[in-house]
């Protein structure tokens, strides 16, 4: 009799457990939750911002990072489910009119341009608190491509002007935190101390460096077959230019090198992705071993010319408007994952902290809607954060 009554007791249990699964399965509504085997975050000390229309984001680990909108730089510590705004005091405008940088958890700048004294003055703006204090500086520049190895040690590349294809450039560098920059280069003709071994021919799209000595100034110049990557060494002043192979099918084509598309992931490692447009598209990733003196060619080249995130000596991402290219051997393989979510033209940006954690920011064409999608299985299925 007491085994049969554990064996009904048995089956009763059974049964919830297994109405309770699927009811949880047949449910249409995704349970949105912070990153499992991870502890509840506490709350950040700022306005919470229910649902902010992100522009660009920068995450440190899959619960922490930091967010642009148009109005406000936010910050998260679960996984983009909650998001802080951290906003400089007096900052009424962020978005494309500010430029930033995301060091870490606690360490952040956005540069602000003095319009009265465009494009030689701004406004810097620092954290050492992730955003709940900050502190202002005047620098000499309006705009520009910021870059910190450390708290203390940073470049810039200034924005001077663009006209008819050139882009005139100066070259600041800080050891104290951003409070005082020196200039090291310009190549801007109506300054009496500028140079030449960075042209002015070509738009400049990013300043990349290893350390305080040594940096790539990455960007496009408008003729078939040429690649605008320069290289300082030696904290001169210096440029020189750098050669990279090329494929045959390349050779007579525009390349590019965008916006945060060339990146060190180690002392030593790098990758470089580059786009080749024309009656095709297609991403060709360079790798070095040495510290950027040498690159070489990777074997595939990927249709389209998408965004690329590089995570580790081993691991880098990228999509090419339809799927996700995933390597795990240095960019010599790769592995296509296709999205269940048809981004297509809503495709923004995206950010991956590893191989398989990652997230999506999406704009509607029409509506100019901004959404946030999150990865946790390495873009083949993605829930809406911010919805």
């Amino acid at each position: 009799m007491i085994r049969v009554c554990l064996l009904l007791l048995s089956i009763l249990i059974l049964t919830a457990c297994s109405s309770t699964t699927s009811n949880a399965r047949d449910s249409d509504e995704p349970t949105l939750t912070p990153y499992p085997d991870t502890p509840s975050p506490s709350l950040i000390d700022a306005p919470q911002v229910a649902t902010p229309a992100l522009i660009k984001m920068d995450m440190f680990n899959e619960l922490d990072g930091w967010a642009v909108t148009e109005a406000e730089i936010v910050r998260t510590n679960d996984g983009g489910i909650s998001w802080f705004d951290v906003t400089p005091p007096g900052m009424d405008e962020t978005g494309f009119g500010v430029d930033t940088f995301l060091l870490d958890v606690q360490h952040a700048w956005v540069q602000k341009p003095d319009f009265d004294n465009f494009p030689n003055s701004g406004f810097m703006y620092r954290s050492r608190d992730g955003g709940l204090t900050w502190t202002t500086f005047t620098v000499p520049f309006s705009r520009g491509d910021l870059n910190f190895i450390d708290p203390e040690n940073g470049w810039v590349l200034a924005d001077l002007g663009i006209g008819a294809g050139s882009n005139a450039v100066a070259v600041y560098r800080t050891a104290n935190g951003g409070e005082t920059w020196e200039r090291i280069y310009t190549n801007d003709p109506n300054d009496a101390g500028a140079g030449d071994s960075l042209p002015l021919g070509g738009i400049k799209t990013d300043l990349v460096p290893l350390d305080m000595e040594t940096a790539w100034v990455t960007g496009v110049i408008y003729a078939p077959g040429e690649v605008f990557l320069y290289r300082i060494e030696d904290g001169g002043n210096t440029w020189s230019p750098v050669n990279l192979e090329l494929p045959l099918i390349a050779e007579d084509l525009e390349l590019v090198i965008n916006e945060d598309q060339m990146k060190f992931v180690s002392q030593s490692h790098g990758y470089l992705a580059l786009h080749r447009s024309g009656t095709t598209f297609q991403t060709i990733i360079y790798v070095t071993r040495d510290a950027g003196n040498t690159w070489s060619l990777t074997p595939t080249l990927i249709d389209g010319t998408g965004t690329s995130v590089f995570l580790s000596e081993e691991e880098a991402i990228v999509y090419n408007g339809e799927q996700f290219y995933v390597t795990r051997d240095g960019a010599q393989s790769w592995i296509t994952v296709p999205p269940d979510v048809a981004f297509g033209e809503t495709f923004v940006n995206m950010e991956f902290v590893t191989a398989r954690a990652g997230w999506v920011i999406t704009m509607d064409p029409t509506t100019n809607h901004r959404s946030l999608y999150r990865t946790h299985d390495g873009g083949a299925t993605w829930l809406p954060v911010i919805p």
